[in-house]
């Protein structure tokens, strides 16, 4: 499995990954794959790494666990694979989205090109099983996708980081809030949207800290 992260997350996380933790997990996902339908595919667990290098990470947005539906995950947080109709908490994200920015809604569900432009879309757990949620929960990720957490705040380079919900706000402790900005609200799922998550407006603020800093801001558009 460590053989499919790019070279340049694999550096920076050589020891997460020669960790025995990190060997024990590869074992129970290769364990888990044999016995059960696991999302997303073998060649798409990392693809967040792939598509987002470190040097060019300027936004972490932290979620859970992947989808667990059929056709959905594909290694982004909160995306879901092209074509696939965006689930509940993403079509909330697309309703304050165009709330904050007055971007319309995309039709699809994915995220890449937010992911191209330096989005990180990082979930703490990377795999689970078909329509068992947070069933790969406590096996070992959250200790590697914390381990991506400190690298990205080990950066020279200040980062946003996004946390929606309690699970991720949890992460708070792990960077350094004197370097890097961190904008955190309720979760955008249906049961919480409605306590924090509207009217929170993440993606202007997102923007905001970035050409605070010098940056270019992020493009929210999606295709289609």
């Amino acid at each position: 499995m460590r053989e499919r992260l790019p070279g340049d997350w694999s550096e920076v996380l050589r020891e997460a990954l020669e960790a025995p933790s990190f060997a024990k997990l590869e074992r129970f996902v290769e364990e888990e794959r044999r016995q059960f339908t696991i999302y997303p595919s073998e060649e798409d667990v990392f693809s967040a790494f792939r598509l987002t290098p470190y040097a060019q990470v300027r936004v972490l947005v932290l979620g859970q666990d992947p989808y667990h539906g059929p056709g959905q995950a594909h290694g982004l947080a909160f995306s879901v694979q092209p074509g696939v109709a965006p689930p509940p908490s993403l079509m909330n994200i697309f309703k304050e989205l165009k709330s904050d920015l007055g971007v319309a809604p995309s039709c699809g569900g994915s995220l890449v090109s937010w992911a191209r432009q330096g989005v990180l879309l990082l979930n703490a757990v990377l795999t689970v099983r078909q329509s068992q949620p947070n069933s790969h929960a406590g096996r070992g990720w959250e200790e590697f996708t914390d381990a991506v957490i400190r690298a990205v705040g080990a950066r020279s380079e200040p980062a946003v980081f996004l946390l929606w919900g309690n699970y991720a706000r949890k992460k708070k402790k792990l960077i350094d809030t004197r370097r890097h900005e961190i904008i955190e609200s309720p979760h955008p799922s249906p049961l919480s949207a409605s306590g924090g998550f509207f009217g929170s407006r993440p993606f202007s603020r997102i923007n905001d800290a970035l050409m605070l800093r010098g940056q270019e801001p992020i493009d929210w558009h999606l295709p289609g």
